[in-house]
């Protein structure tokens, strides 16, 4: 069964998407015919058509608030929100530095609540939208030196259910995504060493592109489904391991 995403006039913005599975996301969203709007402190190569950059901070509520208000002015419509920025200080609970833990739930937790307090009254009065929000494997078993991480993800996941038992009657829908472990400049600077053996011969290391494929479902009109969470246990086996 052969599956084809069609994004044609949509507009979707995505929060951290300047590198890593954001960025495959955009470049797939563009591919479609639909309209990448890139939330991001980091400045990615412009020229892209159907891909827009925004530097914002997504821990600033006035500046998501600000750079939400340009998109819909420019474009007239938000139709899907998938908020991925992040960030993966690690050190143990013990020696966790205060403001990298308070950075962490500001950007992690606060950004998400941000963004979609200002995109998801829009999808409300439109009775369309579809938001994905990204929790992480860590949110139910912890991991060693990933705390403020692991924690941050587990609000979030609670976040997104609560928000979509709300506006499910406004035809908006709120999913989770637990993408598994993916071969990002984050990832990479998060796990070195024994970390990064650890995660290649346990369940695998993916690549951004492995998940654009799931983002794009729960964008679509045939994800018929809110407060769920679709988690990706395992890298998908290349065929040179056969």
């Amino acid at each position: 069964m052969k599956v084809s995403f069609d994004a044609t006039g949509e507009v979707v913005v995505i929060t951290g998407g300047a590198h890593g599975i954001g960025a495959a996301l955009a470049a797939a969203v563009a591919a479609r015919g639909g309209t990448a709007v890139v939330f991001d402190v980091s400045q990615a190569a412009a020229g892209t058509p159907g891909i827009e950059h925004v530097p914002v901070d997504v821990s600033d509520r006035e500046a998501v608030l600000k750079a939400v208000g340009g998109v819909i002015e420019r474009h007239g419509r938000i139709d899907g929100l998938v908020a991925g920025a992040a960030v993966q200080p690690r050190a143990t609970v013990i020696d966790t530095d205060p403001a990298d833990w308070t950075r962490t739930l500001k950007v992690n937790l606060d950004g998400v609540v941000w963004v979609c307090q200002a995109v998801v009254p829009h999808m409300v009065d439109r009775r369309s939208g579809s938001v994905v929000v990204f929790t992480s494997g860590m949110a139910a078993t912890g991991f060693p030196g990933a705390a403020a991480y692991a924690s941050s993800k587990a609000a979030l996941t609670a976040f997104a259910k609560t928000l979509a038992a709300e506006v499910i009657e406004h035809r908006v829908r709120v999913n989770v995504i637990a993408p598994g472990v993916i071969d990002t400049e984050q990832f990479r600077s998060a796990n070195v060493g024994a970390d990064l053996e650890h995660w290649r011969d346990t369940i695998g290391i993916g690549d951004p592109e492995d998940v654009v494929g799931p983002l794009l479902f729960l964008l679509s009109d045939a994800a018929a489904m809110s407060g769920s969470q679709l988690t990706r246990e395992r890298a998908f086996a290349r065929l040179e391991d056969f």
